[in-house]
């Protein structure tokens, strides 16, 4: 993880950067959260992502129905040696004073793809907008 001591300006900058040298997937279907209690728990092999909490796992899987609330997904994988420490917060801030949505996010790390890499969810009904204003930053 990088520490760095910099102006808005200049993180602005290098976050403008990052997005721009990532690489970006965007999921052709929806997903949504299938959640199970703790002491049920069986691997769902479709998860993108499996997280818990005290009483239930929470996997991110494929929409099975409209009647869910339902995400679309984009994913960045970052490049190798460039400092993306503050993404996250700022393109979940630009996201939302642009478009006033809010999104989720969850990471992980493939070691021999750079690194960290995200995962974002944000509503469906939107999604078309969001993905427009990522592909807007990352021009």
């Amino acid at each position: 993880m990088y520490i760095s001591s910099e102006t808005p300006e200049q993180t602005d900058n290098r976050l403008r950067k990052v997005i721009q040298t990532s690489e970006l997937k965007i999921y052709d279907v929806e997903y949504f959260f299938k959640e199970c209690p703790i002491e049920k728990f069986e691997l769902d092999e479709r998860a993108l992502a499996i997280v818990r909490d005290e009483e239930v796992w929470s996997f991110l899987i494929p929409s099975e129905s409209s009647e869910t609330e339902n995400f679309k997904l984009f994913s960045f994988h970052f490049k190798d040696g460039l400092d993306n420490s503050g993404f996250v917060g700022w393109l979940a801030s630009t996201i939302k004073r642009e478009l006033g949505t809010g999104v989720f996010v969850v990471c992980g790390q493939n070691t021999r793809r750079g690194g960290i890499f995200d995962y974002w969810g944000c509503p469906a009904s939107i999604a078309d907008d969001v993905i427009e204003l990522v592909r807007k930053l990352r021009e």
